[in-house]
């Protein structure tokens, strides 16, 4: 067992990210089994996993809900989070991804790198969290691990660093050679545990070979490691190891390792990967966050003040749960904490070590600890937790916005206000749906991420809530864009009624956004003639805007506006007068200009066998798709094409009668593109 002279350094905050149905679960559940955590192999499709706790997760055999889990391994405590891989709840990938210090990579050795596969990973680029790579399957029929490695290199871009070789191909995957210490790993399907051994004659020249392979690669990138080489020719396995833990924590290099989730082969060398490679709470930057509008940065130190950050709500039969990442300090039970964010106290009752839907009590947690924590009442996701005598707030999560909207209606006469209560929950619990009103029929809108994120949410007010509701056609979330801006718009605010009057002269110029989406805001009055706190107020008068389009009322995007001149009165001019002139100086530019109705488009995978291609590239002419490429291999065709997101409800259905049910595809968002003529408004 090792020592730490620092306990942070034995922990490992850790995500499980991949594509659908790659074998995260999967590879969580061996984990969990390889360190004593639990005493049986869940299976995903017997639905006795433990991270895939939801009935609808056990119905569906996929991950909806990032699930955490703690366990032991080499005197080291790994906190894994297994996130989903369905794009429509990607969300639930970022809101983890930002309280986690590395990420482990999970690719199919048959399908490669697969759409949601890229989405995550750019994912965790802009989060910048380190990675290592498990290729798995390697026991399915067409596996291949030196494919599965060169779609790594050719789609996300890292410097691949593959550190074993299958031993065995397909059925006959039995282990794996270790390339640091060329030693050989064999795992024998009647008994668990790893045998270890000298490296087959038929493949040690291989082995020897690639190990070569490896440490110039290795040595290309790391100047401590070319040093050796030079001197040497060669690299020590020591070396080697700790040029690899460096490249791995800088990004400049992407350990890959192999095996077999499902029969149990190839965890404990990736359960010692993590360890030896993945960072500890103590090897990443700092926490920052701010207070009074300075920047303050917050260690991992147990004895510094508490900072915490909320990443999930859960609502469980015994109460309300919340996830804590703590950056900093110690939280006991009974602690009084500063909810930074909206400005009041809250009491902690229980913390709780989370194993999935299981808890074990913790009297307290430290800096660098991934817990649960009952008793507060409304602390929401992307809450900032701190002492009260010394409060900061750290940057939450993003929330992406929702592209598909649903009406729901409780069929029970006098169930609108428990509808009312439950939706709210979930809204809760889930930042990424939005609950609204709509303003032109008053009925109750749901916005979420896609069909299948709308599904869920309506199945778990009928579950959980015991709600029967009604549900309209799913409608998809339209934008509106300038096409034709306009130059030296004059706008002028002036209101006296009786005491302080409000004065504000403004001059704009709207023009579309190159790239077509976002805003962006500028000035070039000069001279001051507004001040620039007035400036300030022009452009949040100009955001306020942007809600509503004057085409049909939807928010706008790809707007660049700049503010040429002004003017003001030495009494009635004031932040608010100049704000009031920015909103409706927008809103009377955009008339005058020409706007254009964007709709939500996605980028479609669709894999289906050779015979059946004509038919789905047929089917995606028909929604308005367009074919981007087609890849061929072993009997199937993966046809890659642009549709719009309104065209795709139902489209699982049609696709399985035109392909007899063998035919599967994915769907990842892919912006905006400009709608029809003759779109619905609405």
């Amino acid at each position: 067992m090792r020592t730490h002279s620092n306990p942070l350094t034995s922990v490992r905050n850790l995500g499980i990210l991949a594509h659908v149905d790659a074998g995260k679960t999967t590879v969580t559940e061996r984990i969990l089994y390889a360190t004593g955590t639990t005493h049986r192999r869940g299976e995903v499709h017997d639905g006795t996993t433990v991270t895939d706790f939801d009935p609808q997760e056990r119905d569906r055999g996929i991950t909806i809900f990032a699930a955490a889990a703690s366990c032991d391994w080499d005197g080291h405590r790994l906190n894994l989070i297994d996130t989903p891989g369905h794009v429509d709840f990607a969300d639930e990938v970022e809101r983890s991804l930002r309280v986690l210090d590395g990420a482990l990579a999970v690719f199919d050795a048959v399908a490669g790198v697969e759409p949601q596969s890229e989405s995550v990973w750019r994912q965790a680029d802009r989060h910048g969290v380190p990675r290592i790579a498990f290729v798995n399957k390697l026991d399915r029929a067409g596996a291949d691990l030196d494919t599965a490695v060169a779609s790594i290199r050719e789609r996300l871009h890292p410097a691949p660093l593959v550190v074993q070789v299958p031993i065995g191909t397909e059925h006959g995957f039995t282990g794996v050679v270790d390339l640091l210490r060329l030693r050989a790993l064999t795992w024998a399907d009647a008994k668990d545990g790893v045998e270890e051994g000298p490296v087959p004659e038929g493949l040690l020249e291989e082995a020897r070979r690639r190990r070569r392979l490896l440490e110039e690669a290795v040595a290309e990138l790391h100047p401590g490691a070319l040093e050796e080489f030079c001197e040497r020719s060669a690299l020590t396995p020591r070396t080697l190891a700790a040029a690899l833990r460096d490249l791995t924590r800088s990004g400049d290099g992407l350990v890959v390792l192999c095996g077999s989730a499902y029969r149990n082969r190839g965890i404990e060398p990736l359960l010692d990967a993590v360890v030896a490679y993945l960072p500890s709470p103590l090897d990443v930057p700092a926490v920052r966050g701010t207070h009074d509008g300075t920047e303050q940065e917050r260690v991992a130190d147990p004895a510094a003040p508490l900072a915490a950050l909320a990443f999930k709500v859960n609502a469980t039969a015994t109460g309300r749960l919340t996830y804590l990442r703590m950056y900093s300090g110690t939280l006991e039970r009974g602690d009084t904490v500063w909810d930074a964010g909206a400005g009041r106290a809250e009491r902690v009752g229980r913390i709780l070590r989370v194993q999935a839907d299981r808890h074990e009590r913790l009297e307290r947690a430290v800096a660098g600890d991934i817990v649960a924590v009952a008793g507060l009442k409304s602390v929401r996701a992307g809450a900032t937790l701190c002492a009260p005598g010394a409060p900061l707030l750290l940057e939450p999560p993003g929330v992406a916005e929702p592209v598909v909207s649903v009406a729901v209606e409780a069929r029970g006469a006098g169930d609108g206000d428990r509808l009312a209560t439950a939706l709210a929950r979930l809204a809760e619990e889930d930042p990424s749906l939005v609950v609204g009103t709509d303003p032109e029929t008053g009925q109750t809108l749901v916005s979420g991420m896609g069909e299948l994120h709308l599904e869920v949410a309506v199945e778990k007010l009928r579950r959980a809530h015991g709600l029967e509701v009604t549900v309209g056609r799913p409608r998809v979330s339209y934008r509106e864009t300038v096409a034709r801006g306009v130059s030296g718009l004059v706008f002028r605010h002036v209101k006296q009624d009786g005491g302080a009057g409000q004065f504000a002269h403004v001059v704009l110029d709207v023009e579309p956004l190159e790239q077509g989406t976002g805003f962006e805001f500028r000035s070039a009055v000069v001279g001051g003639r507004v001040p620039q706190e007035y400036v300030r107020a022009v452009e949040a008068g100009c955001r306020d805007a942007l809600g509503d389009g004057p085409l049909a009322g939807h928010p706008v995007t790809g707007v660049r506006v700049t503010l040429t001149d002004g003017a003001t009165h030495v009494k009635d001019s004031s932040e608010a007068a100049f704000r009031t002139a920015g909103r409706l100086g927008l809103r009377e530019a955009l008339r005058a200009g020409a706007m254009a109705l964007l709709e939500p488009v996605a980028e479609v995978t669709v894999t289906v066998p050779e015979d059946a291609v004509g038919a789905v590239l047929g089917d995606l002419a028909a929604r308005r798709g367009r074919v981007r490429g087609s890849v061929a291999r072993s009997g199937t065709a993966a046809v890659t094409a642009t549709v719009p997101l309104a065209e795709l409800f139902g489209y699982a259905t049609r696709l399985r009668g035109r392909t007899q049910g063998r035919g599967t595809f994915t769907v990842r968002p892919a912006g905006y593109a400009p709608a029809p003529a003759g779109a619905p408004a609405r």
